[in-house]
């Protein structure tokens, strides 16, 4: 069925979807080389990387190129992201939203409340793990730290990996529950009735100035 085009906004440039779909993959990557250097039963996935030797020397550096393009993200996303007292109320009526009645929280901008606390864990998770793997990187940094700095960062890189893991599944289960979000992040264009569902007041943004997607 041909869609109309009266009824299609734009939400996400090229720029933005390349840099998403650039970040997504090296963070695949990089949970999968990690996990191999985690816990010997899963040392297995390291075959993807051409054994356990390369799979050490290319993970700190797969980790620095996610930190960079997370880098672009938070440089295109963070002026969307600033929390405010609508966001609190959003929170407080969450329930209403789990049971699909919108109409009963306060309209949301271009990402609601559970958006951005997803954008927030991921940066504050995304430095966590820069300075950790920082520190257990012995071939670049290792006359820097000390044993007890270096156990303490494998504690806190361990615990941000697995925390980070479960804020991107919610992330991705989210996008695949709400139907019509993967678009967004696919074809750079949402329909004017999901904007009105989910984001009703981004989208009386959208329809009152020039259309520049982000």
């Amino acid at each position: 069925m041909a869609e109309n085009r009266n009824n299609i906004l734009d939400r996400y440039t090229p720029g933005a979807r390349l840099n998403h779909w650039i970040n997504a993959i090296l963070m695949i990557c990089l949970v999968l080389s990690g996990m191999s250097l985690f816990h010997p039963s899963l040392f297995f996935l390291s075959d993807l990387f051409g054994g356990g030797v390369w799979t050490r020397i290319i993970h700190p550096w797969i980790g620095l190129l996610a930190m960079l393009s997370f880098l672009g993200l938070f440089i295109r996303f963070v002026r969307f992201n600033l929390w405010t007292r609508d966001d609190t109320a959003w929170m407080r009526n969450i329930k209403h939203v789990l049971a699909a009645d919108e109409a009963r929280v306060p309209e949301a901008g271009k990402y609601n409340a559970g958006q951005k606390l997803v954008f927030w864990f991921m940066c504050v998770l995304t430095i966590l793990l820069l300075f950790s793997g920082l520190a257990l990187w012995d071939s670049q940094f290792g006359h820097l730290t000390t044993i007890e700095q270096k156990r303490l960062a494998a504690v806190v890189h361990s615990l941000s990996a697995v925390i980070l893991i479960s804020v991107v599944i919610v992330h991705v289960y989210a996008a695949i529950w709400v139907r019509g979000t993967i678009r967004g992040m696919t074809r750079g264009s949402v329909t004017g009735g999901w904007a009105w569902r989910h984001h009703r007041k981004w989208l009386r943004e959208e329809v009152d100035k020039p259309h520049k997607p982000a």
